[in-house]
């Protein structure tokens, strides 16, 4: 663990133990692609860090082809918030540890990053936390087809970051993307990297 990188995330993140369900930083983005009145069921994701002689990376997943929304992306773990789940930390690193199979107890938590709106009608919270120690890798069959690390260095870096444009359901959109070896990283994780390197940013 790099304790300087340690000390800048829990000065510029929200406590770890927020509850706070904020409104999603994106939301105006998506008023004409919900349904009128819909309301944002709430998740969370897992921004992992593992240490690294060079550097912390970055855990991610590939999600299976078959999945109802966005089949075949790149994603951090993650999913609904349950009634039983104490925290937003405690969705985050149980649903680690159902896709990937990162221990519960091996999740340090760090800090939260604002809350992001999906087309699929979640908002999102991240929580970024350190994984400590090795553990088994274990991708969970339905919904994960390959779990991989980036170097968290080369996902914040603004030189790796590009914004695309598109043209869907009526209007122009933007979204960034990030390269890393064969994986084109775009959507919700993209932004959720970019919303991360900016909140370290000087």
């Amino acid at each position: 663990m790099s304790a300087d990188l340690d000390r800048l995330l829990r000065a510029r993140l929200r406590p770890v133990d927020d509850p706070a369900d904020l409104s999603p930083w994106n939301a105006a983005e998506l008023e004409d692609l919900l349904p009128k009145g819909q309301v944002l069921r709430p998740a969370a994701v897992l921004i992992g860090l593992v240490p690294a002689a060079d550097g912390p990376h970055v855990l991610l997943t590939r999600r299976t082809e078959d999945m109802t929304h966005h089949a075949g992306q790149i994603a951090f773990p993650g999913g609904r918030r349950e009634p039983t789940d104490p925290s937003w930390l405690g969705t985050a690193s149980r649903e680690a540890e159902e896709e990937v199979g990162v221990p519960q107890t091996q999740v340090n938590g760090v800090g939260l990053l604002a809350p992001y709106a999906t087309i699929s009608g979640f908002s999102v919270t991240p929580v970024v936390a350190w994984l400590e120690g090795k553990f088994e890798r274990r991708a969970q069959d339905r919904e994960v087809a390959e779990i991989f690390e980036a170097p968290l260095s080369w996902l914040l870096d603004p030189a790796r970051r590009r914004w695309e444009r598109v043209q869907w359901r009526g209007r122009e959109r933007g979204y960034w993307v990030i390269d890393y070896q064969q994986h084109r990283i775009w959507g919700a994780t993209a932004a959720m990297l970019v919303d991360l390197a900016e909140q370290l940013e000087d």
